[in-house]
């Protein structure tokens, strides 16, 4: 672990999605989670994704901090997932449809908010998914949306299933995730490597 922390993650659900949901500005957001008082902030794509260093703690308390921060700073509401950066990893590592997948936007690692979340899940593993598939991981769910993902059962299925408290992000997505938090950064002079814990 660096002095600045450990690497975190944080997806937030639905934000910026065309045509619905929170517009949140990645300058804005980076912004707020500086304001919070967390280091090497850095934001990917433009869906909700910031990547932090932040103290260890709870992780609970981290999260009440952000979401209580963009409802008062950026009048957005949304769930906030924070996974550190092993659990990202071990995402991306678990994924078991990696020789199933031909297109990387339609497999889906779906994060519920707790990692208890994936006891709801567990009743879809009986049933027959095909073309698309479905798996459980240690922290995520793993969704092959064969069809796509707007025409897609399953992800309808785990949508009803986590009472849409869940957040997903495709695995192109999550592994630019795992590669941010080990990304070195230049502060003056020196090149550093963020460290994970």
């Amino acid at each position: 672990m660096s002095s600045k922390g450990v690497r975190q993650v944080a997806l937030l659900r639905g934000v910026n999605i065309a045509g619905k949901g929170a517009r949140v500005a990645m300058a804005d957001l980076r912004k707020l989670f500086e304001g919070l008082g967390f280091r090497d902030v850095r934001t990917l794509l433009n869906s909700g994704n910031v990547v932090f260093s932040a103290p260890t703690g709870r992780r609970a308390d981290v999260i009440s901090r952000i979401e209580k921060a963009l409802a008062s700073k950026l009048q957005v509401t949304c769930p906030v997932t924070v996974l550190s950066a092993d659990e990202v990893a071990a995402a991306v590592r678990e994924n078991p449809f990696s020789n199933v997948a031909t297109n990387l936007s339609l497999l889906l690692i779906v994060t519920p908010l707790a990692p208890s979340g994936l006891q709801l899940l567990q009743p879809l593993l009986k049933e027959r998914w095909a073309p698309e598939a479905f798996a459980l991981g240690s922290r995520v769910a793993y969704l092959w949306c064969a069809g796509g993902v707007a025409k897609s059962p399953l992800w309808a299925a785990v949508e009803r299933s986590l009472e849409r408290s869940g957040t997903a992000r495709n695995i192109a997505t999550m592994t630019k995730l795992m590669a941010a938090c080990a990304e070195t950064l230049t502060v003056g002079n020196d090149v550093r490597r963020i460290r994970t814990p």
